[in-house]
Protein backbone atom coordinates (compact mmCIF):
# COMPACT_ATOMS: atom_id res chain seq x y z
CA UNK A 1 0.00 0.00 0.00
CA UNK A 2 1.59 3.44 -1.29
CA UNK A 3 2.32 5.75 1.61
CA UNK A 4 -0.14 8.81 -0.51
CA UNK A 5 -3.14 5.73 0.65
CA UNK A 6 -2.25 5.40 4.03
CA UNK A 7 -2.26 9.14 4.57
CA UNK A 8 -5.61 8.94 3.57
CA UNK A 9 -7.06 6.39 5.01
CA UNK A 10 -5.44 7.81 8.25
CA UNK A 11 -7.36 11.10 7.71
CA UNK A 12 -10.44 9.79 6.98
CA UNK A 13 -10.22 7.97 10.45
CA UNK A 14 -9.11 11.12 12.08
CA UNK A 15 -12.03 13.07 10.74
CA UNK A 16 -14.60 10.07 11.40
CA UNK A 17 -13.64 9.68 14.63
CA UNK A 18 -13.35 13.76 15.30
CA UNK A 19 -17.11 13.02 13.99
CA UNK A 20 -18.00 10.79 16.65
CA UNK A 21 -16.35 12.24 19.54
CA UNK A 22 -18.28 15.33 18.60
CA UNK A 23 -21.49 13.72 18.92
CA UNK A 24 -20.35 11.80 21.99
CA UNK A 25 -19.17 15.05 23.66
CA UNK A 26 -22.57 15.72 22.80
CA UNK A 27 -24.59 13.23 24.18
CA UNK A 28 -22.72 13.38 27.48
CA UNK A 29 -25.31 13.29 30.04
CA UNK A 30 -28.28 12.90 28.08
CA UNK A 31 -30.20 9.00 27.61
CA UNK A 32 -29.67 7.38 23.80
CA UNK A 33 -31.98 8.84 21.50
CA UNK A 34 -34.65 6.04 20.21
CA UNK A 35 -35.31 5.93 16.68
CA UNK A 36 -38.59 7.93 14.96
CA UNK A 37 -40.97 5.74 13.85
CA UNK A 38 -41.14 6.09 9.69
CA UNK A 39 -42.27 3.88 6.65
CA UNK A 40 -39.40 1.64 6.06
CA UNK A 41 -40.43 1.62 2.39
CA UNK A 42 -39.13 5.33 2.45
CA UNK A 43 -35.95 4.79 4.18
CA UNK A 44 -32.87 5.53 2.28
CA UNK A 45 -31.55 2.55 0.37
CA UNK A 46 -34.77 0.57 0.61
CA UNK A 47 -35.69 -1.68 -2.54
CA UNK A 48 -38.80 -3.91 -2.84
CA UNK A 49 -38.20 -7.89 -3.03
CA UNK A 50 -38.13 -9.87 -6.11
CA UNK A 51 -38.60 -13.52 -6.08
CA UNK A 52 -39.33 -16.12 -8.86
CA UNK A 53 -43.59 -16.44 -9.05
CA UNK A 54 -45.33 -18.68 -10.71
CA UNK A 55 -48.22 -17.70 -12.87
CA UNK A 56 -50.90 -16.22 -11.55
CA UNK A 57 -54.20 -17.41 -11.90
CA UNK A 58 -57.40 -15.36 -12.40
CA UNK A 59 -60.09 -16.03 -9.78
CA UNK A 60 -63.09 -17.91 -11.45
CA UNK A 61 -66.68 -18.43 -9.89
CA UNK A 62 -68.57 -21.69 -10.19
CA UNK A 63 -72.31 -21.43 -11.19
CA UNK A 64 -74.32 -21.15 -8.56
CA UNK A 65 -71.08 -20.34 -5.61
CA UNK A 66 -70.72 -17.97 -3.60
CA UNK A 67 -67.20 -18.27 -3.26
CA UNK A 68 -63.80 -17.95 -5.83
CA UNK A 69 -61.99 -20.88 -7.08
CA UNK A 70 -58.69 -19.82 -5.19
CA UNK A 71 -60.24 -19.27 -1.93
CA UNK A 72 -58.23 -19.94 0.66
CA UNK A 73 -61.19 -20.15 3.40
CA UNK A 74 -64.86 -19.48 3.69
CA UNK A 75 -64.80 -17.14 6.67
CA UNK A 76 -62.63 -13.98 7.24
CA UNK A 77 -60.25 -14.31 9.87
CA UNK A 78 -57.93 -11.40 11.20
CA UNK A 79 -54.26 -12.67 10.53
CA UNK A 80 -51.82 -10.49 8.58
CA UNK A 81 -52.66 -10.39 4.80
CA UNK A 82 -52.36 -7.39 3.29
CA UNK A 83 -50.19 -4.43 3.14
CA UNK A 84 -49.85 -2.25 6.45
CA UNK A 85 -51.52 -5.21 8.68
CA UNK A 86 -49.33 -6.53 11.67
CA UNK A 87 -48.07 -9.63 13.17
CA UNK A 88 -46.28 -10.87 16.04
CA UNK A 89 -43.42 -12.81 15.22
CA UNK A 90 -42.12 -15.00 17.69
CA UNK A 91 -38.06 -15.08 18.07
CA UNK A 92 -36.80 -18.76 19.03
CA UNK A 93 -33.10 -18.61 18.08
CA UNK A 94 -31.20 -21.78 19.87
CA UNK A 95 -28.14 -23.09 18.15
CA UNK A 96 -25.08 -24.27 19.09
CA UNK A 97 -22.32 -25.52 17.18
CA UNK A 98 -18.76 -27.71 18.57
CA UNK A 99 -15.82 -28.58 16.28
CA UNK A 100 -12.54 -29.58 16.87
CA UNK A 101 -9.59 -30.20 14.27
CA UNK A 102 -5.88 -31.10 14.33
CA UNK A 103 -3.79 -31.72 11.55
CA UNK A 104 -0.06 -32.76 11.69
CA UNK A 105 1.97 -33.71 8.65
CA UNK A 106 5.77 -34.49 8.52
CA UNK A 107 8.22 -35.01 5.48
CA UNK A 108 11.24 -35.83 4.97
CA UNK A 109 13.81 -36.79 2.25
CA UNK A 110 17.68 -37.79 1.70
CA UNK A 111 19.51 -38.65 -1.56
CA UNK A 112 23.51 -39.04 -2.46
CA UNK A 113 24.81 -39.05 -5.23
CA UNK A 114 28.49 -40.37 -5.92
CA UNK A 115 31.19 -41.16 -9.18
CA UNK A 116 32.96 -44.09 -9.80
CA UNK A 117 34.97 -45.41 -12.56
CA UNK A 118 37.15 -43.17 -14.73
CA UNK A 119 35.25 -40.28 -13.84
CA UNK A 120 35.67 -41.09 -9.78
CA UNK A 121 39.53 -41.20 -10.40
CA UNK A 122 40.07 -37.80 -12.06
CA UNK A 123 37.72 -36.89 -9.17
CA UNK A 124 39.76 -38.21 -6.54
CA UNK A 125 42.75 -36.51 -7.86
CA UNK A 126 41.59 -33.23 -8.16
CA UNK A 127 39.12 -32.96 -5.12
CA UNK A 128 40.60 -32.74 -1.43
CA UNK A 129 41.40 -35.88 0.45
CA UNK A 130 38.58 -35.76 2.69
CA UNK A 131 35.82 -35.67 -0.05
CA UNK A 132 35.76 -39.44 -1.30
CA UNK A 133 33.94 -39.68 -5.10
CA UNK A 134 31.05 -41.90 -3.49
CA UNK A 135 29.65 -39.18 -1.56
CA UNK A 136 30.32 -35.99 -3.81
CA UNK A 137 26.68 -35.22 -4.28
CA UNK A 138 24.36 -35.37 -0.95
CA UNK A 139 20.99 -33.40 -0.07
CA UNK A 140 18.94 -33.86 2.70
CA UNK A 141 15.26 -32.42 3.51
CA UNK A 142 12.49 -31.94 6.01
CA UNK A 143 8.73 -30.40 6.22
CA UNK A 144 6.71 -30.75 9.41
CA UNK A 145 3.62 -28.68 9.43
CA UNK A 146 0.93 -28.39 12.73
CA UNK A 147 -2.23 -27.32 12.96
CA UNK A 148 -5.05 -26.86 15.65
CA UNK A 149 -8.66 -25.49 15.37
CA UNK A 150 -11.65 -25.17 17.33
CA UNK A 151 -15.16 -23.56 17.53
CA UNK A 152 -17.06 -23.64 20.54
CA UNK A 153 -20.28 -21.53 19.91
CA UNK A 154 -23.72 -21.58 21.97
CA UNK A 155 -26.32 -19.29 21.43
CA UNK A 156 -29.88 -18.81 23.10
CA UNK A 157 -32.63 -16.24 22.01
CA UNK A 158 -36.59 -15.82 23.03
CA UNK A 159 -38.53 -13.05 22.11
CA UNK A 160 -41.11 -11.72 20.46
CA UNK A 161 -42.13 -8.69 18.26
CA UNK A 162 -44.69 -7.21 16.32
CA UNK A 163 -43.96 -6.73 12.69
CA UNK A 164 -45.39 -4.63 9.83
CA UNK A 165 -46.59 -6.36 5.91
CA UNK A 166 -44.38 -4.43 3.86
CA UNK A 167 -45.00 -6.40 0.68
CA UNK A 168 -47.32 -8.47 -0.57
CA UNK A 169 -45.81 -10.75 -3.48
CA UNK A 170 -47.34 -12.05 -6.49
CA UNK A 171 -47.83 -15.56 -5.13
CA UNK A 172 -49.61 -14.06 -1.82
CA UNK A 173 -46.91 -14.51 0.46
CA UNK A 174 -45.77 -11.44 2.72
CA UNK A 175 -42.64 -9.25 3.39
CA UNK A 176 -42.87 -8.63 6.97
CA UNK A 177 -39.89 -6.25 8.89
CA UNK A 178 -40.43 -5.21 12.23
CA UNK A 179 -38.39 -2.83 14.61
CA UNK A 180 -38.36 -3.02 19.00
CA UNK A 181 -36.14 -0.70 20.72
CA UNK A 182 -36.56 -0.96 24.73
CA UNK A 183 -34.56 1.74 26.45
CA UNK A 184 -33.22 1.16 30.24
CA UNK A 185 -31.28 3.56 31.89
CA UNK A 186 -28.75 4.53 29.63
CA UNK A 187 -28.34 1.77 27.10
CA UNK A 188 -31.08 0.52 24.26
CA UNK A 189 -31.94 -2.49 23.22
CA UNK A 190 -32.42 -3.40 19.66
CA UNK A 191 -34.29 -5.82 17.82
CA UNK A 192 -34.73 -5.79 13.96
CA UNK A 193 -36.95 -8.91 12.07
CA UNK A 194 -37.31 -8.90 8.08
CA UNK A 195 -37.79 -11.60 6.09
CA UNK A 196 -41.24 -13.48 3.76
CA UNK A 197 -43.51 -15.32 5.33
CA UNK A 198 -46.61 -17.81 4.41
CA UNK A 199 -50.32 -16.44 4.77
CA UNK A 200 -50.61 -20.43 5.73
CA UNK A 201 -48.14 -20.20 7.98
CA UNK A 202 -49.63 -17.88 10.07
CA UNK A 203 -51.31 -18.89 13.67
CA UNK A 204 -54.75 -18.39 14.22
CA UNK A 205 -53.82 -15.43 17.24
CA UNK A 206 -51.68 -13.78 14.48
CA UNK A 207 -48.65 -14.79 15.04
CA UNK A 208 -45.56 -16.73 12.97
CA UNK A 209 -42.38 -18.55 14.42
CA UNK A 210 -39.10 -17.29 13.30
CA UNK A 211 -38.27 -20.64 11.57
CA UNK A 212 -40.98 -20.16 9.27
CA UNK A 213 -39.71 -16.66 7.97
CA UNK A 214 -37.45 -17.01 4.69
CA UNK A 215 -34.75 -14.95 3.95
CA UNK A 216 -35.01 -14.28 7.87
CA UNK A 217 -32.78 -11.60 9.01
CA UNK A 218 -32.83 -11.51 12.69
CA UNK A 219 -30.69 -8.72 14.12
CA UNK A 220 -30.23 -8.22 18.00
CA UNK A 221 -27.82 -6.04 20.10
CA UNK A 222 -27.65 -2.63 22.02
CA UNK A 223 -26.23 1.11 22.35
CA UNK A 224 -25.75 3.10 24.76
CA UNK A 225 -23.45 3.41 27.73
CA UNK A 226 -22.58 -0.27 28.52
CA UNK A 227 -22.05 -1.05 24.86
CA UNK A 228 -20.21 2.21 24.43
CA UNK A 229 -17.33 0.85 26.67
CA UNK A 230 -17.08 -2.79 25.07
CA UNK A 231 -16.02 -1.54 21.85
CA UNK A 232 -12.20 -0.92 21.11
CA UNK A 233 -11.54 2.69 20.37
CA UNK A 234 -11.74 3.93 16.51
CA UNK A 235 -8.11 4.58 16.43
CA UNK A 236 -7.58 0.89 17.51
CA UNK A 237 -10.11 -0.25 14.69
CA UNK A 238 -8.28 1.51 12.08
CA UNK A 239 -4.86 0.33 13.15
CA UNK A 240 -6.71 -3.57 13.58
CA UNK A 241 -7.82 -2.79 9.76
CA UNK A 242 -4.69 -1.71 8.31
CA UNK A 243 -2.02 -3.75 10.02
CA UNK A 244 -0.82 -6.74 8.19
CA UNK A 245 1.11 -7.95 11.57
Amino acid sequence: MKSTQLITIALLASSLGACSMTDRLAAVGEAPRLTAIADPTAEPGYRPVVMPMPEAVPAAYQPNSLFRSNAKGFFKDQRAHKIGDILTVMVTISDSARIANQTARSRASSSEAGVSGVLGSLFDNFAPAELGADAEIGTDSGITDSGNGSVNRSENLETQVAAVVTQVLPNGNLVIEGHQEVRVNFEVRDLIVAGIVRPEDIQNDNTISSTKIAEARIAYGGRGQITDVQQPRYGAQVMDAILPF
